[in-house]
């Protein structure tokens, strides 16, 4: 049995575009937008935490049971860093795609 050759003439107008090649630009649009939540989340359970506001098991985060004050500065300041790290990766990496 012999094998089938099929060739395909291409013009220059028909060759694939180089936004859709994979690991192009577009590829870091979905780890951009999940930064960006994840800072954006974080920065929001900042401003809760350092509110001072009860928010059920995110408030017992940390405790040993007897003690149940004084972190919520620590827990606070945790997550506006890493919020803003989130954030800045986001950034950076939106930055360099373009």
């Amino acid at each position: 049995m012999g094998a089938i050759h099929i060739f395909i003439e291409t013009s220059e107008e028909e060759e694939v575009s180089s936004g859709s090649v994979a690991g192009n630009s577009g590829s870091k649009r979905p780890l951009v937008i999940g930064l960006a939540v994840v800072g954006v989340v974080l920065i929001i359970l900042a401003v809760l935490f350092f509110a001072g506001v009860g928010m059920g098991p995110l408030d017992s985060i940390g405790h040993s049971g007897k003690v149940n004050h004084g972190s919520h500065g620590i827990r606070g300041s945790l997550c506006a860093v890493l919020g803003v790290i989130a954030l800045a990766g986001a950034w950076f990496t939106n930055r360099k795609s373009s």
